[in-house]
């Protein structure tokens, strides 16, 4: 249950604090870039794997253990232009750039739906900071109003606390005149 905080004038205002991410739920599906499936799962941390140093040392190292064992003639699978390498290379470029081109599309259009949200979240920040700014200054200003109705009814309060002392004074001034007649 949000907790709300009501501003006269104006309708309920949402406490922000109690559900940062509700600007973020219409895009959850965004979240995993290739799907939810095994496969999905498996080419999205596949095409995360191509840029990382363990798969540049990793490659590197094979391609050289290739070159070394064909061009010291410890086999002949694939003798000098080494034309079964570059097959291999093309056919790992052909699944490589659409699997990373998928994931930067989809980034991007997972980093638009966050930054839609996190504008969305912003807005509803400066419209709760100028509710309260105008509720402070309603608050003020009804202050104010009371404050000057104190001193308006102090001044009331004065004017017959000298009324009062004035009869008194008056009353005293008969009886001690009835008292000594």
């Amino acid at each position: 249950m949000k907790a709300e905080s009501k501003i006269p004038g104006s309708g309920p205002v949402p406490n922000v604090s109690d559900d940062y991410f509700r600007f973020h739920l219409p895009h959850v599906h965004l979240g995993p870039v290739f799907g939810n499936d095994w496969f999905a799962l498996k080419a999205e941390s596949f095409a995360r794997f191509f840029g990382t140093p363990v798969f540049l040392v990793a490659q590197t190292v094979i391609v050289a253990i290739w070159i070394a064992i064909n061009a010291f003639g410890y086999t002949k699978f694939d003798v000098y232009p080494f034309i079964l390498l570059n097959l291999a290379f093309s056919l790992q470029a052909a699944y490589a750039a659409p699997l990373i081109l998928l994931a930067q599309t989809r980034q991007a259009d997972r980093d638009k739906a966050h930054a839609d949200a996190d504008a969305q979240h912003r807005e509803a920040l400066a419209l709760a900071a100028e509710q309260r700014q105008t509720l402070a200054a309603q608050q003020s200003g009804q202050i104010m109003v009371l404050l000057q109705q104190n001193t308006q009814l102090t001044e009331v309060v004065k004017e017959l606390s000298q009324r009062i002392e004035v009869l008194t004074t008056d009353m005293h001034n008969v009886v001690i005149q009835r008292k000594s007649a």
